[in-house]
């Protein structure tokens, strides 16, 4: 009886914890996400005034989805700086440090001059704070998700692993419930001081989050593999640079998870920021009723990933991501034929449409990528096919799209069809990746084909 309650006490211990460990993982990522979102609906909607205020309205604005951009560029560094050392030394102690760079950015743009104080020198200690935003959000991902998933019981990895992906919705909410609340200032009040609050209210939110994470264990994960390799000592060992080692061992898989990312990456930011200046700028929408629709369908993201999450622990990863990738191709053109009615319950259900393909493919993503990769490099390998991708997909395509408007003459269809091409690069990535849902996070085998994509009836044990 003895040695049967001493087995069962991990389990008991880990089934304890992982609640505590979703929870702080959501939590810590909204507050990183916050911080992101908000440069981007400033960036839609003010900083063209404030920072770019000799350009004509719309290339002011892209000017602005210009330093939007810089952030993601930034993803791919701090992804392959704290992955390694989240490899090497774990992935608890990477996410402090993430939280403190990101918030302290934030904040700082809250107190920056504007362009009629400081002149160019403003947009430059823009797109400086901007690049430090993409560098903390960029290790952030990765070590995250990693303590969510390899928390998790083997069959609850997508429910629990989707914990730190509703921290993106939720971030998104509360960054366009606070401007939204400060945009209804008067205008001169707005453009003086209104627009830094939401910024400045960034310090707070550090706390918090740094206050919880460093309650948290270590991953089971990365502790065993740790463990494992102090006691042999084996040639295997990880390398030191853990980045050159998943890209020897795994390009097919980061480069498929790259393109896993394109709709789902491209198509947020599209239906989320790019549609604020869509509705304001071309459609002459109230500030108020663009913003109102983004947060009434973020709402509904925050019920959709879990469930979502939960869906790919039943039927797997990859149909429930290929389902996403559809929807978002399928919903391309009548998503603006739906924002053109203006109406404001139209508006609400085009957002919301858009925002539950997404979740499609955001609830699985985190499981999905980690169990593409070993314990030993898994941080470096998913951050670098997730931040990646950001930098061609997600950073790009408000600029695109702002750029597709400007040379249609305010038509929409050509941002359609780049739509429908993103979610195509996804759905030929997906398809051509194997099934993960049922192995085990351990060594996989890298060059095994991809179940359904192969012919093989044969379920393969993956990371």
């Amino acid at each position: 009886m003895t040695v049967s309650n001493d087995s069962q006490a991990p389990a008991q211990e880990q089934h304890s914890n992982i609640w505590k460990v979703a929870a702080a993982s959501f939590i810590g990522t909204a507050v990183e996400w916050y911080d992101f979102f908000l440069y981007g609906t400033a960036a839609a909607l003010i900083f063209n005034r404030l920072f770019f205020p000799s350009f004509d309205p719309l290339m002011g604005t892209l000017a602005a989805f210009a330093t939007f951009a810089v952030g993601f560029v930034a993803r791919p560094l701090g992804g392959i700086i704290f992955g390694h050392f989240g490899d090497k030394l774990g992935r608890k102690s990477m996410l402090s440090a993430t939280l403190m760079i990101m918030g302290l950015a934030t904040f700082a743009i809250g107190l920056l001059p504007t362009y009629e104080t400081l002149g160019v020198g403003a947009p430059i200690l823009l797109v400086l704070l901007r690049i430090l935003q993409g560098f903390g959000l960029g290790g952030e991902w990765g070590g995250a998700v990693l303590m969510a998933v390899e928390h998790a019981p083997a069959n609850r990895r997508g429910f629990y692993g989707s914990w730190p992906q509703m921290g993106a919705p939720a971030g998104l909410l509360v960054a366009n419930a606070v401007f939204s609340i400060f945009s209804r200032l008067p205008e001169e009040q707005f453009i003086s001081w209104g627009w830094r609050v939401p910024f400045l209210f960034s310090v707070v939110l550090i706390g918090i989050g740094v206050f919880i994470r460093v309650s948290v264990a270590e991953s089971p994960a990365f502790r065993a593999q740790q463990a494992a390799h102090a006691a042999s000592k084996a040639e295997s060992a990880p390398q030191k640079l853990p980045i050159l080692e998943v890209l020897r061992t795994y390009p097919r898989q980061i480069l498929l998870a790259m393109g896993a990312r394109f709709a789902e990456n491209g198509f947020f930011y599209i239906v989320t920021t790019f549609v604020l200046t869509y509705g304001t700028e071309q459609l002459k929408l109230e500030k108020a009723t663009m913003l109102n629709g983004v947060l009434a369908a973020t709402a509904v993201h925050l019920v959709a990933i879990p469930a979502f999450g939960a869906l790919s622990d039943v039927v797997g990863r990859r149909p429930v991501y290929l389902g996403g990738a559809m929807g978002c191709a399928l919903l391309a053109f009548p998503f603006f034929w739906l924002i053109e009615t203006r109406s404001t319950a139209l508006i609400v259900v085009a957002i919301s449409l858009g925002i539950i393909a997404h979740a499609a493919m955001y609830g699985p993503q985190a499981s999905f990528f980690s169990e593409l990769f070993g314990t030993r490099v898994r941080y470096s390998g998913a951050s670098l096919g997730y931040q990646l991708a950001s930098v061609f997909a997600g950073g790009l395509s408000p600029l695109v799209a702002t750029f597709l408007l400007s040379w249609s003459g305010g038509k929409a269809w050509p941002v359609s069809l780049y739509m429908v091409g993103l979610a195509l690069v996804t759905l030929v990535s997906v398809y051509l990746s194997a099934e993960t849902f049922r192995g085990h996070l351990s060594e996989p085998a890298p060059t095994a084909p991809p179940e359904g994509a192969a012919g093989s009836g044969e379920r393969r044990e993956v990371a």
